[in-house]
């Protein structure tokens, strides 16, 4: 089984000493990119729950760079130890708590020897105690002290609690950490000479909103923390009577209000400012290695923008455009190299100070959201088999083609032409995608939807692969291919520049790829035609109530045209309709030979190049939303969605239903070189047999069904678990099955003489499914041929 795309932004990376490597949290491993390329080098594999917390081991003489030490933290509960140059797991502390955050304070200072022996290793940790998290009345959440020198808790020794588990946030000096809890900032200062039972000072900066984020300045005791109204608030000489001897600075009293403007209560700072400029919660800060400048950005904001403060004067400047809200910004050893972590999950790699991206290193990103009326019309990603490529729809007009064997993205197909921000309103829908067998044509549908009722558009455009297969460009745009109706599907042959394209007014029409610049849509009752500056043909029609069954072709003079020109276009070639329903799914057998039409609950056969009518094949309960042939067997299964949803499996020879199930289908995969497909379904709401209960109980959302043409019992099926996004399988990783397996492994289909006495024999977990044995068992009683099946 082949399986990829991680987040890559569930924790901040860390870059390595030498700034050639960035360690990432992927799930339940630390994927390690090189920052030259953007390619993962190498992973870190052995915890058993996702990783929270990366710390590199810094080394403080060039000659040391290239050790290659961290530490990771996971809600696994252990704390490990690694050599990820190698990669090799060298030691492992159990918590047995989950741990969400977790800082090193002294690896970040150059620590003395005491009595010849390195000093003790302390980690501050952010944990859940799972044993009181259903209680109620007692926090669970605790900041907490280990000692990872002996490999074990600090007896006693509870810093905070909190009611949500915050994320620690440590200088760069080591001195100082602390988290935002709700209103209130915690900074704890570390000492020199650190026990495990020294108790750690701490002081508390109050506010009137909720602290989303903050960061301590590298050099001066300056702290700077975001809140949920867009605001920065720059607190200076914290912990100044604290964290200091005396309670004098510069021989003034720090409790005068008017000598610390800004300041709230008796807060231990100096002075606090307000900076603004982002619109909704800050969720990035962080100051450059210097401290001259600090960076700023939002994660649930409407801007993807990054902000360059500087400190003295308040100037700013931006790196805009960045097309996603910001989660994390990452500095390196390097002051040349950054990076900055997007919502999107992307992360950029920057070259400072010009804030310039040198790579990119993504993973899928979400799938884009579309307003509830047009959910059910889209196509949620495609497959390129050729290359091995998924391709799915963003947020910001494009398609990404994710590798699935090198389980990154492979490149980015800007469909719309338009600047994307997070906060626009959704005004182009790309409804539908398809891809050609071999890979080399796109074809894509897009829908503008209209404002106030008015200025509604769509359209389908042709796309044609690039060089090396890196990338598709445009081949042609046609406007309003079906006149003001929605499309349904787009469906190409396997073998010909050949595409159908159906809509729910009630017609399909079949396009032919030529090699001319001129994009022709030849259409109902033409009456005029406008050549638009040699790229895109529009149509003007009249409107027809019912559309007819049309071939078209080419006139002399526009064959005369195309011969002086040399990109690829399209043309229509035929249109054609049945009894004036909405045509909702269409598919190319194997061969090309047959083009299959679902009509609503109808399938309509055509012979597409002579675009003749063949036959028509029985009904569905509810209209057919997915069609597809399955291999050269024969077969064609079908998939309707409603209160009576089914999957229909179709003779071609007999043009009859095979056999059909009552179940919702989310999506049909079928082999091209073998007589299987796949079903991926949706286990229904409530069910009188025990093993969907089981399932239901288990949190088990759906199932995937392998069928073998013919046969309605499946053989073989995986449990899956629908997320917020798609699905994941229960167990990690699918099984493996051989299509090519011996059958003589299944149980037999033809009962023996005596049934009674051996078809009910055996282990109950060994015997086949009580719909085979019961059927088999009253066939031979009863001496029934075996028949097509309905469920």
């Amino acid at each position: 089984m082949i399986k990829g795309g991680r987040s890559l932004i569930s924790s901040p990376p860390v870059f390595s000493n030498d700034a050639k490597k960035l360690l990432v949290c992927t799930d339940n491993n630390v994927s390690i990119f090189s920052t030259s390329t953007g390619l993962q080098i190498t992973e870190l594999e052995r915890h058993t729950a996702p990783v929270t917390s990366v710390i590199v081991v810094p080394t403080f003489t060039p000659s040391n760079q290239i050790l290659c030490y961290c530490w990771t933290s996971s809600l696994d509960g252990t704390v490990r130890y690694w050599d990820f140059s190698l990669p090799e797991l060298m030691k492992t502390i159990d918590i047995r708590m989950p741990i969400f955050s977790m800082v090193i304070p002294r690896l970040l200072t150059q620590g003395t020897e005491i009595d010849g022996k390195p000093p003790t290793l302390f980690a501050y940790l952010s944990v859940e105690n799972a044993k009181v998290r259903h209680d109620q009345r007692k926090v669970h959440r605790r900041i907490l002290k280990c000692n990872l020198t002996k490999s074990r808790l600090a007896v006693g020794v509870v810093l905070a609690e909190t009611q949500l588990p915050e994320s620690i946030t440590i200088s760069s000096s080591g001195k100082f950490f602390g988290i935002p809890n709700k209103r209130k900032l915690h900074v704890w200062e570390v000492i020199d000479h650190d026990h495990e039972a020294t108790p750690v000072k701490r002081i508390t900066l109050h506010h009137t909103k909720n602290l989303t984020v903050f960061a301590f300045h590298p050099i001066e005791r300056i702290v700077a923390a975001g809140y949920v109204m867009g605001r920065i608030l720059i607190w200076r000489s914290f912990g100044s009577r604290t964290f200091s001897l005396g309670g004098l600075t510069n021989g003034r009293a720090m409790n005068n209000e008017d000598e610390r403007p800004g300041v709230r209560g008796d807060d231990d700072v100096d002075s606090c400012a307000t900076w603004h400029w982002h619109s909704a919660e800050v969720k990035v800060l962080s100051f450059s290695s210097d401290g001259a400048f600090l960076y700023s950005g939002l994660s649930g904001g409407k801007e993807g923008v990054l902000v360059v403060w500087q400190l003295d004067t308040g100037k700013k400047k931006f790196l805009p455009r960045i097309g996603s809200p910001l989660l994390y910004f990452t500095t390196s050893l390097d002051p040349s190299l950054s990076s900055v972590s997007c919502a999107d999950n992307l992360i950029h790699l920057l070259k400072m100070p010009s804030m310039e991206i040198s790579k990119s290193i993504s993973g899928i990103k979400l799938p884009c959201s579309f307003p509830e009326i047009h959910e059910g019309l889209c196509s949620r990603f495609i497959f390129d088999q050729t290359a091995g490529l998924v391709a799915f729809r963003t947020e910001n007009y494009c398609i990404q083609f994710y590798s699935l064997f090198d389980d990154c993205e492979n490149f980015e197909v800007q469909i719309c032409e338009r600047n994307h921000q997070p906060s626009d309103d959704v005004t182009v829908l790309v409804t539908l995608m398809a891809l050609s067998l071999d890979g080399s044509m796109m074809s894509t549908a897009e829908t503008k939807l209209p404002e106030e009722g008015l200025g509604g558009l769509v359209c389908l455009k042709f796309w044609t692969s690039g060089p090396q297969s890196k990338g598709f460009s445009l081949s042609t745009i046609i406007y309003e291919p079906h006149r003001d109706a929605g499309i349904s599907a787009i469906a190409f042959h396997p073998t010909r520049r050949m595409a159908v394209s159906s809509f729910y007014g009630g017609d399909f029409k079949r396009s032919i790829g030529q090699m001319v610049r001129i994009f022709i849509l030849y259409g109902h009752s033409c009456e005029r035609a406008t050549f638009d500056g040699g790229t895109v043909f529009r149509a003007c029609f009249t409107q027809k109530l019912y559309p007819s069954l049309s071939i078209w072709a080419r006139s002399h003079d526009f064959q005369q045209r195309e011969q002086m020109l040399e990109n690829p276009g399209w043309t229509c070639h035929a249109v054609g309709s049945y009894k004036k329903k909405p045509l909702t799914a269409a598919a190319f057998s194997g061969d090309g030979s047959v083009l299959a039409i679902a009509a609503e609950t109808i399938i309509t056969i055509w012979d597409p190049e002579k675009n003749v009518l063949v036959a028509v094949i029985g009904e569905t309960l509810e209209p057919i939303t997915m069609l597809s042939f399955i291999g050269n067997s024969g077969y064609l299964v079908s998939a309707s969605r409603g209160l009576k949803s089914q999957l229909s499996l179709w003779s071609l020879s007999k043009l009859s239903v095979s056999w059909s199930y009552k179940l919702q289908a989310e999506a049909v995969a079928c082999a091209m070189d073998v007589s299987y497909f796949a079903v991926l379904a949706l286990l229904p709401q409530s069910s009188k047999c025990s093993e969907l209960t089981e399932t239901k109980r288990d949190g088990r959302d759906g199932v995937i069904l392998l069928f073998k043409a013919g046969e309605p019992i499946p053989v073989a099926t995986w449990s899956v678990k629908k997320g917020r996004f798609g699905y994941a399988s229960i167990y990690g990783e699918l099984p493996e099955f051989d299509v090519k397996r011996n059958q003589t492994e299944l149980a037999p289909l033809l009962p023996s003489e005596k049934p009674w006495e051996t078809i009910f024999s055996g282990s109950s977990h060994n015997l086949p499914p009580i719909t085979k044995l019961c059927s088999a068992f009253l066939e031979s009683l009863l001496e029934k041929r075996t028949a097509s099946i309905t469920v």
